[in-house]
């Protein structure tokens, strides 16, 4: 039986917008800032959660919602997904219903993203059968990808106040995106690698690169993505760096320019010291 993907409409909305502030010298000016809405999600007529998004690509930001709170175990399980803007709102049809969608979701935990706040069930009980595949990133290649990213004409540079999200082969990019939160970032990114060929579906050799910190949900939905290396500009909290020893997961944080720590699986870190230029000598 032939399976298809879903059908998504197209859905785009202003990312910015454009308001008076008055700055240090007591002077009104005109400056960008995000341009915040919410999108409520419904799965078959039924009212799931309202997301506060940007507004990107929210079709995938839909699609890989559903997938890393695994309430589907695939993008076929999806006839379409259709967001209007004039409503705010995001139409799920299925191809069959979701079983059990309302004792699926009536756990709620509490998280520390921004531009969701909750995740649904306890995605902490397959963990130990996740085994993410062998890869290494050299640390050239870890240098280009915060170069690539640093280079990017972004909303956060016009606007500031948003996260970016990124997924890399190597040091090349295959897809970036902004959003209120860093976790519609990342399920934004899910739902494209799922719309993509089988070798991207898996993660297998895919870095993910995120502005934001890499707390325990981060490292779960990387994880679950099959990502095996994850680099943040920010930090990693305790939780965060314990699951990611505990699946093997790379987490390289607090990469700018040409520093960075590895805080777990450093063997997936191939090392070029050369590369960081001379170290500075503190007097004693």
């Amino acid at each position: 039986m032939e399976r298809h993907l879903p059908q998504l409409s197209r859905a785009r909305a202003e990312l910015t917008r454009g308001v008076e502030a008055v700055n240090q010298f007591g002077e009104t000016q005109t400056t960008a800032i995000p341009a915040e809405r919410a999108l409520t999600v419904y799965v078959d007529k039924t009212e799931l959660v309202t997301l506060m998004t940007l507004g990107a690509q929210p079709e995938l930001l839909v699609l890989g919602f559903l997938r890393n709170q695994r309430l589907i175990d695939s993008a076929y399980q999806i006839e379409s997904i259709a967001v209007d803007w004039d409503v705010g709102a995001a139409a799920v049809k299925t191809r069959g219903g979701l079983p059990d969608l309302r004792e699926r979701t009536a756990k709620r935990v509490v998280t520390t993203g921004c531009g969701q706040g909750s995740m649904y069930g306890d995605l902490m009980a397959d963990l130990g059968h996740i085994a993410l595949p062998e890869a290494v990133l050299h640390q050239q290649q870890l240098y280009g990808i915060v170069n690539t990213i640093r280079l990017m004409d972004s909303t956060y540079k016009a606007a500031g106040s948003v996260h970016g999200c990124a997924l890399f082969r190597g040091e090349d990019m295959l897809m970036f995106v902004e959003d209120v939160g860093r976790h519609n970032a990342i399920d934004t990114i899910a739902g494209w690698m799922w719309l993509q060929d089988e070798d991207v579906q898996r993660g297998t050799d895919k870095v993910f690169y995120t502005t934001g910190r890499l707390t325990s949900e981060m490292v779960i939905k990387a994880a679950q993505m099959g990502v095996p290396i994850v680099v943040s500009r920010s930090g990693i909290t305790e939780m965060g760096l314990e699951l990611a020893r505990q699946l093997g997961l790379c987490t390289v944080g607090r990469a700018t320019n040409k520093h960075f720590l590895c805080f777990s699986a450093p063997h997936r870190l191939q090392f070029q010291p050369s590369l960081a230029g001379a170290r500075l000598r503190v007097a004693a």
